[in-house]
């Protein structure tokens, strides 16, 4: 996986995680989902791209 990657799957994260956390400040339940689902998407991301490294490492 690539450095560029692995920097654009945590931001994609942390992006989701302050968002959510300014949905539970705020209690905009809207915004909490979103947070969440960046996550999601960015953790999905993620395990993708370790199912590609495990298989050129071999």
């Amino acid at each position: 996986m690539g450095l560029g990657d692995k920097i654009g799957n945590a931001a994609e994260d942390a992006k989701g995680k302050a968002k959510e956390s300014f949905g539970d400040a705020t209690d905009n339940e809207k915004l909490q989902a979103e947070g969440q689902g960046d996550q999601t998407k960015a953790n999905l991301k993620q395990a993708g791209e370790n199912v590609k490294d495990a298989f050129t490492d071999k």
